[in-house]
């Protein structure tokens, strides 16, 4: 798959997914009209939807059906937007952009923001339970726990709790595995599962594919935090600076950590080896999350 190919890609699925949410909303009476507005607002203005493609191209190499996947992609999306508007209240990020636009909090208020990201939460296991699946249990428990205690929420509480302190590279991969990567983890997981069952050794070398890219994903956006600008990324840049973060370039420096995520990247595309030809679309995408610059 050549660039333009990706990019291809990238657009046909964004494309998809979004129909995908954007039908949840539609023909419905919503009992709370201002909650509807504020998850639209938190979910359909903007975003690449690299965790959705993960899921479609994690599925279809190994054989699972566009529509099949269609349930998983959109709850690993929802899930992500409902941490996204949550990250960006002012108990913990307190971010005024998220994707260029105002955050939830800030065009809506803090309530509405806060209703609005647990709705986002649990309608992505909504979507999932409707989905008929014979591996439905297993899709479930992969996001659940990716979202939770074990996961990004874990790992948004070590996240918290290292503000202004000195944490180490091994102690910063910890957090990041739970909160970044966990989420990659299980959308490259659900597109796995769709297709075949857990025992299938494709799925362990998947596992590996996203727990190295996950990382990778984190250092490349802590490097981007220091050398991109607001209007580029979408969000304030050096935020995690100002709000005293340990990060990978200021633990490696910045030629250290771009160097890591490469050594990681370089990680992830010798796990999907076993896949052969049908890996590759999931080789480009790696490379494409790494070299992004928003």
């Amino acid at each position: 798959m050549n660039a333009d190919s990706l990019a291809a890609q990238l657009a046909a699925n964004r494309a998809r997914v979004d129909a995908c949410l954007a039908r949840l909303f539609e023909t419905r009476q919503p009992p709370a009209p201002r909650l509807e507005a504020a998850m639209r607002h938190g979910l359909l203005v903007g975003g690449k939807r690299l965790r959705p493609l993960l899921v479609y191209l994690a599925g279809r190499a190994l054989g699972a059906s566009d529509e099949a996947l269609d349930a998983p992609a959109a709850a690993i999306e929802l899930i992500h937007a409902y941490s996204l508007v949550h990250d960006d209240l002012p108990a913990m990020d307190d971010d005024d952009l998220r994707r260029g636009q105002p955050t939830v909090h800030r065009a809506f208020d803090e309530a509405t923001a806060i209703l609005a990201g647990d709705a986002l939460q649990t309608l992505a296991f909504e979507v999932l339970a409707r989905a008929a699946h014979p591996r439905l249990p297993a899709l479930m428990l992969t996001l659940a726990t990716a979202a939770g205690r074990d996961g990004m929420v874990g790992g948004q509480a070590l996240d918290l709790a290292a503000v202004g302190g000195h944490p180490d590279v091994e102690a910063l991969a910890t957090m990041h595995g739970h909160k970044t990567g966990a989420l990659i983890r299980a959308a490259v997981r659900m597109g796995a599962l769709t297709a075949v069952a857990e025992h299938d050794p494709r799925v362990e070398a998947l596992d590996r594919y996203a727990a190295a890219l996950g990382l990778a994903f984190q250092i490349h956006d802590d490097v981007l935090d220091v050398i991109g600008d607001t209007r580029t990324l979408g969000k304030t840049s050096g935020a995690d600076a100002a709000r005293d973060k340990s990060t990978y370039p200021a633990l490696l420096g910045l030629e250290g950590a771009q160097r890591k995520a490469s050594e990681l990247t370089d990680e992830a595309l010798l796990a999907l080896a076993v896949l052969g030809e049908a890996g590759k679309p999931l080789a480009q995408l790696a490379r494409y999350m790494i070299e992004r610059d928003h």
